[in-house]
């Protein structure tokens, strides 16, 4: 299972349970300059090249927008 399955089954785990969860909100939507590592680490859902500015989605953009269209954690 892929981390954002894992992060959404258990979110949808703890609405279950009684948790008043009102949103999920993803740490970054393109990779940025972080203050702690630079340029270095790449954690957002969309890749940018930071020489041409060209944003590419990455898989878990496409896994996201699926679960979106399909109202389904796949």
């Amino acid at each position: 299972m892929c981390a954002p399955a894992s992060h959404l089954r258990e979110a949808h785990r703890a609405i279950a349970d009684g948790v008043p969860l009102k949103g999920y909100f993803l740490w970054s939507f393109i990779d940025n300059y972080e203050w702690e590592d630079g340029y270095q680490r790449r954690f957002g859902i969309v890749h940018c090249d930071y020489a041409t500015q060209l944003r590419t989605p990455k898989l878990s953009a496409r896994y996201y927008a699926d679960v979106m269209r399909t109202r389904t954690i796949l």
